[in-house]
């Protein structure tokens, strides 16, 4: 079901290191493919993907209806800092160039969403074409840590 992932995103998912039994947030899910990637990792766990865009949102969910389906996933559209996740928090939440979670209020909203011993990755070109990527992993309370991966 991941079939024309970019490599880009294929490196992203890998670099999340996803458990087959996490429950996972995607922020920004634009066409679902790392959606497609995500479930593919999962057997007991599952993903939500939120984007803002409708548009965006119905692509995702034609994309990975088997997986919607079977219960792995489940797309909503909206910004994540309007959504009411109600008591439900991830033990993965990521984003690739989104803006909106870098910064506040966004990061603590988002930090707000993990499980204890949960990360948060955000994840960002160095340069537009580079293949270097720059992973931010940030935990529910301790300082951000970031470092540059050739992904």
């Amino acid at each position: 079901m991941a079939s024309k992932a970019s490599q880009r995103l294929l490196r992203v998912v890998e670099a999340l290191g996803v458990q087959p039994g996490d429950r996972v947030l995607e922020i920004g899910c634009g066409h679902g493919v790392a959606v497609s990637l995500v479930c593919d990792r999962l057997t007991t766990g599952r993903v939500v993907a939120v984007d803002r865009s409708a548009k965006m949102v119905a692509a995702a969910t034609e994309r990975n209806r088997p997986w919607i389906d079977a219960g792995r996933a489940q797309i909503r559209a909206g910004s994540f800092e309007d959504l009411d996740f109600g008591q439900e928090r991830f033990d993965r939440i990521f984003a690739v160039h989104v803006v909106a979670v870098a910064r506040e209020p966004g990061l603590s909203i988002a930090r707000g969403l993990l499980t204890p011993g949960g990360v948060l990755s955000l994840f960002d070109q160095t340069s537009p074409g580079s293949p270097e990527i720059v992973k931010s992993d940030f935990r529910e309370t301790a300082p951000g840590v970031s470092g540059t991966v050739t992904l």
